[in-house]
């Protein structure tokens, strides 16, 4: 990548901004998994209900992105998120200053943190109109970084939980989302040739496409795959390997942390060799390493191991996906990245959902991996039939600059 070029092309102080925001939010969106152990103690919850517990925000999340797509091409990105920030500082005070007594009430939590996943749907259009075909890959992979939130709630939530009460955890939240909130509001910009508002028919419409379908199905693997460990891993190796909490984040941390760090060079080597082949490549590896996972390796830090390949793979992907969606989709990318984004978090709604579901019937979380590496096989399978369509159609070489 030309990075003169790149920066050239492009609004810096922008790309950061969603990268803060999209991070902060994550952060949020998935904190009901880190504080899962500390939460379950309290409030007696069985394995169904944990994993319940951490899928009911990814879930939201992924319903309320197509309704946040609407909103960022209706007002704006930058407009969007700053809406969607306040809903869920409000919604942390509230939480903090009333306190969760019940499972009812954490799961309603659950639904309002859903805002915060569905930031991904005005982070990314944020970035991506500001910069040109070639150098889609590397911005969304730049701003879709902020998946790395996911690590920070891991790696701070056990902690701060067993020091100050998992309750308070959701006040000392408020302080880095107000800072985000400022900074974003300061540095973010709208870009200039963003497409006028379109009406819901003409959202609804680009369902009939099937290239839509295609991109969803492949989001709910790779990002699916990412979002449902990093909600699932801190209560998996609690359980699986009797970690303590603060433990078992530092090891949820340095997955996350993995498959957050590589999307920005999943999205630039998709840029390069193009999105096909990059992301035949992660389905394989993520498929390899979540079947292994799935026997019940003997030591923790074998299945740690596993995961970060695992999460390098679909952290890849991701940033591989997001290359191609704005090749195919560019005057529809606001609705596109809340469909697309709206499919991942449905993806990690059932992983998570299903390897607390699996662990309660089965005695085993090792039904819920298998099924998973199976979607990665089928979503392989798939990318194979489409291949060589796009790139005679949209992704011919004499239509876009862009590999495909």
């Amino acid at each position: 990548m030309d990075k003169q070029s790149f920066l050239k092309a492009g609004h810096a102080p922008t790309l950061f901004a969603a990268f803060l925001y999209f991070d902060l939010a994550f952060m949020v969106w998935v904190l009901l998994g880190p504080l899962g152990v500390s939460i379950a103690r309290d409030l007696g919850l069985s394995h169904g209900q944990k994993g319940l517990m951490v899928a009911t925000p990814v879930l939201a999340g992924a319903l309320l992105r197509f309704a946040m797509g609407v909103l960022v091409d209706r007002l704006s990105p930058k407009k969007a998120a700053i809406i969607g920030q306040v809903i869920v500082i409000a919604t942390l005070a509230y939480a903090w200053l009333a306190g969760i007594h019940s499972y009812g009430e954490l799961l309603g939590l659950g639904i309002f943190l859903g805002v915060a996943g569905s930031s991904f749907a005005a982070a990314l259009p944020l970035a991506s109109r500001w910069y040109p075909p070639e150098h889609q890959g590397t911005a969304m992979g730049i701003a879709g970084a902020g998946n790395s939130g996911t690590a920070l709630a891991a790696l701070f939530a056990p902690g701060l939980a067993a020091a100050f009460g998992w309750v308070n955890v959701f006040g000392l939240a408020l302080i880095p989302l107000s800072i985000a909130l400022a900074a974003f509001v300061v540095l973010a910009k709208d870009a200039p040739d963003a497409p006028p508002p379109k009406s819901v028919a003409e959202y609804l419409k680009v369902l009939r496409d099937r290239d839509a379908w295609w991109f969803m199905f492949f989001y709910a693997v790779t990002f699916g795959g990412f979002v449902g460990l990093a909600s699932s891993l801190v209560i998996y190796f609690n359980t699986q390997y009797g970690l303590d909490p603060k433990t078992a984040g530092f090891f949820t941390a340095g997955c996350v942390f993995a498959g957050s760090l590589v999307r920005p060079i999943g999205g630039n080597v998709a840029d390069r060799i193009g999105g096909v082949k990059s992301l035949t490549a992660m389905y394989v590896f993520a498929a390899i390493f979540l079947a292994i996972v799935s026997f019940g390796l003997p030591e923790a830090w074998m299945a740690l191991a596993v995961f970060v390949g695992a999460m390098l793979a679909l952290g890849m992907g991701n940033g591989a996906v997001f290359q191609l969606v704005p090749q195919r989709f560019k005057k529809e990318i606001g609705v596109m990245t809340g469909l697309v984004g709206m499919a991942g978090g449905v993806g990690g709604f059932y992983l998570a959902s299903s390897l607390g579901y699996a662990k309660q019937v089965t005695g085993s979380y090792q039904l819920g991996f298998l099924v998973f590496a199976g979607l990665a096989v089928l979503a392989l399978a798939g990318l194979t039939g489409v291949k060589s369509r796009w790139r005679t159609t949209w992704g011919a070489a004499h239509l876009t600059a862009a590999r495909i």
